[in-house]
């Protein structure tokens, strides 16, 4: 069982800021928004999840990167991110459930989160396992720091 550590929104765009709570809508979480919604964004982009131990680890690297640098709305602690898949369920507190729906893949605007830019260190392609999830609300409500954050891979919860 993992936990959420920090919900994160902007007016548009990276990076993120902490709230200790929020709403999760069909859209993803209300009051936040994303600079180029053509690529960001959507039904089958309305979160943004990463793990707070991929952070440390980039840190420990030698990269300035914080919570938020990467556009993530929704920082997890306690998931076993190299087992996740497309498909898999994520079941937060006990209203919302997600469905991940792809690997997100890095551009320019994070740069700033890396040591010499280089942002491909989440790349999906060169480091599988992590990279920040891409998913979609099956289920919004109330959502809030702290709340227990269950994986289910075939989408049934326990």
């Amino acid at each position: 069982m993992g936990v959420v550590v920090r919900i994160q929104v902007s007016p548009g765009g990276v990076p993120k800021r902490p709230v200790p709570h929020a709403v999760v809508g069909p859209l993803g979480i209300e009051g936040d928004a994303v600079a180029h919604p053509q690529v960001h964004g959507g039904p089958e982009r309305a979160l943004c999840l990463f793990a707070e131990e991929l952070i440390e680890r980039l840190r420990g690297e030698g990269h300035p990167i914080q919570a938020g640098d990467l556009g993530e709305n929704l920082l997890l602690r306690g998931v076993d991110w190299t087992g996740l898949r497309a498909g898999h369920h994520v079941h937060i507190g006990s209203a919302v459930e997600l469905e991940l729906t792809r690997p997100t893949t890095p551009c320019g605007a994070i740069a700033g989160a890396f040591a010499g830019g280089d942002f491909s260190r989440v790349a999906p392609d060169r480091h599988p396992g992590e990279h920040r999830w891409y998913a979609r609300v099956v289920h919004g409500g109330p959502i809030a720091v702290g709340d227990e954050v269950r994986v289910d891979p075939v989408g049934v919860a326990p």
